[in-house]
């Protein structure tokens, strides 16, 4: 007898490097219980999105691309919503937008492959209540150690089929969706920071770091995977370490991930400026494959803006640090955040701001409107600003930045680069140098290499810039 064909089922995933890891994750599960993954949603029995649920664009664009999937379909294909819109708002996600079939939280991903099953035999799940998710683990980061299993295999479970990751256990279940020699790698996940604009902690939870051993065998199972980067991602990546009582374990591990055999690569995200160490930026700047890469999350340089956010640090102290990153690398690459139209912000704040952009000579800015979050303080503090104001700040910041980020990329011509190939096409060849990181750093595209292969590592010289976007003469690839 002919064994059944097993369902397929499409992953589209929106939002941040997290979300990547998490649709991998998925993969992984659903393929771990006998559903195919496939690329392309119009191939598939049922299709996950893996919602972003960060400001209200993104929540938006999530919303829209559930209805753009459940309005295209021909058949009775579902639609199904996880990620951390569904997780934030659940039932309420699920009575808003019926064109889902399901609303599935973060407790639903350990048996992702029988929910999926059961919504494609015609079963409606009710959609979770969410929870401030803080409160599931202890308030001490020390006392989270024994609950550090969640969405894990248990340390006796069978080993993987091939293809999922990593061999044995204790450790997430993963399938990666998309190729290159560039690869996320989640280094924990939660928060236990309270910015005053910000619902991230609630739906992600307290901040909880993978152990070591285990981010170690997932690098080198991305490494046999043909992976020369690893992004290493969360969301906040300096307290990486301190629920496992040391603060500075990120130091140690840095060099250890570095030295993984095939790994050429290492580069860090979303740092938060007040917990900088000396010693980190040490291991950044002067590491052998660890990048001098510096992801800072400044969210503004105004000193009473900031304390209106829950955050730390003005003007002088972010420039200081800066000094201290290219004083031990000169070439560093820096890129931040900000946030315009913050509760209160005044013109001498915006102008502070602007001033600290001047100076800081950043290799790339993201410019965010303020937007009220359900459930945040900054929502709820005086001086709020109205949407047309904020509208005009941002155009006035975007404008700004992007005058500032060309002239530091001008800055650049004359440098030698180090340039990761992501793409082939023809003639073409284009990567990343190590001041650019995935997705939303800009790129260097190579003029004169000789024939190359995606995930080759070419010496070049900058000769030109288009905004962020380098051009550099390619000298050889290794």
């Amino acid at each position: 007898m002919t064994p059944p064909t097993p369902a397929t089922v499409a992953l589209v995933t929106l939002g941040c490097a997290r979300n990547d890891v998490d649709s991998d994750e998925l993969a992984g599960r659903l393929e771990q219980g006998g559903l195919v993954t496939v690329a392309d949603p119009d191939d598939a029995d049922a299709v996950l999105v893996n919602t972003c649920g960060f400001i209200e664009a993104a929540k938006l664009d999530s919303v829209d691309t559930v209805l753009q999937l459940a309005d295209g379909r021909d058949d009775d294909r579902p639609v199904i919503a996880v990620g951390c819109l569904a997780e934030r708002y659940g039932a309420e996600l699920a009575a808003a937008l019926p064109e889902a079939d399901a609303v599935l939280g973060f407790d639903s991903y350990p048996d992702i492959a029988d929910r999926v099953r059961a919504v494609l035999a015609g079963d409606r799940p009710q959609a979770h209540t969410p929870r401030d998710r803080r409160q599931l683990l202890p308030l001490a980061p020390a006392d989270r150690a024994a609950r550090r299993t969640a969405h894990r295999e248990s340390p006796n479970a069978p080993d993987l089929p091939a293809g999922l990751a990593p061999a044995s256990g204790p450790r997430p279940v993963r399938r990666r969706l998309t190729g290159g020699p560039t690869a996320p790698v989640k280094l924990a996940s939660g928060c236990d920071r309270r910015c005053s604009f910000c619902a991230i902690p609630t739906f992600r939870g307290a901040f909880v770091s993978r152990p070591p051993a285990e981010v170690l065998a997932e690098a080198r199972w991305l490494a046999a995977d043909g992976v020369r980067e690893l992004f290493l991602v969360s969301e906040n990546t300096t307290s990486y370490g301190k629920d496992l009582g040391d603060v500075r374990l990120l130091e140690q591990l840095l060099p250890e991930l570095a030295d993984v055999a095939g790994i050429d690569r290492v580069r860090l995200s979303y740092l938060q400026p007040a917990e900088m160490r000396p010693g980190l930026v040490d291991v950044l700047c002067a590491t052998p494959g660890v990048l001098a890469y510096f992801d800072l999350s400044f969210q503004h340089a105004s000193a009473p803006v900031l304390r209106r956010m829950r955050r730390f640090g003005d003007a002088e102290r972010f420039l200081g640090l800066l000094d201290q990153v290219r004083g031990r690398q000169p070439l560093a690459g820096v890129r931040s955040n900000v946030i315009v139209g913050f509760p209160g912000e005044t013109e001498d704040d915006l102008r502070v701001l602007e001033e600290f952009l001047a100076a800081a000579r950043l290799d790339v800015v993201g410019v965010f409107g303020y937007s009220d979050e359900d459930g945040t303080e900054a929502a709820r503090l005086d001086g709020q600003l109205p949407a047309d104001e904020i509208r005009d700040r941002v155009e006035r910041g975007a404008s700004l930045v992007d005058e500032l980020v060309a002239q530091r990329a001008e800055e650049r011509v004359g440098e030698r680069v180090e340039v990761l190939v992501e793409q082939v096409d023809g003639d073409g060849v284009v990567g990343r140098a190590v001041h650019q990181g995935p997705d939303v750093d800009g790129s260097t595209t190579l003029v004169g290499a000789a024939p190359v292969q995606v995930g080759e590592l070419v010496e070049a010289t900058v000769t030109g810039s288009v905004g962020a976007d380098l051009v550099a003469r390619a000298d050889g690839a290794r």
